[in-house]
């Protein structure tokens, strides 16, 4: 079972996560990003590339579509958190996104808001 990431790993690991457009979830412990495509064709053929990530890691993503727009939250459900299964396939996603014409779309709260504060 994954474990819930530690105030060290989520400070080594939010922030570049932040820098590439993903935000922490309203009212979750979990990472969202949204883009934006040219139409639907593009944005279900994006949503079928991550499907085949997301299945051979065995994590899977909570997302959501609605024509051109992709929402993709990440969260572990067997630790109700954050995990390194989340950062790795948002790691994976991101690295789907550089060869896509869709665009992140901002608006999600800061990362910032998910990592412990400095003590």
């Amino acid at each position: 079972m994954a474990s819930r990431l530690t105030p060290e790993e989520r400070r080594a690991l939010l922030p570049a996560l932040g820098e590439s457009g993903w935000g922490a979830a309203p009212e979750r412990d979990a990472i969202c990003k949204t883009w934006r495509f040219g139409d639907f064709s593009e944005a279900f053929g994006f949503m079928a590339r991550v499907a085949l990530c997301a299945e051979k890691m065995d994590h899977h993503p909570d997302w959501r579509n609605v024509w051109n727009r992709v929402e993709i939250t990440l969260s572990t459900h067997s630790c109700d958190g954050l995990s390194v299964l989340d950062i790795e396939l948002a790691g994976c996603i991101d690295a789907m996104e550089a060869g896509q014409t869709g665009k992140p779309v901002t608006g999600a709260r800061p990362i910032s808001a998910l990592m412990p504060e400095a003590g």
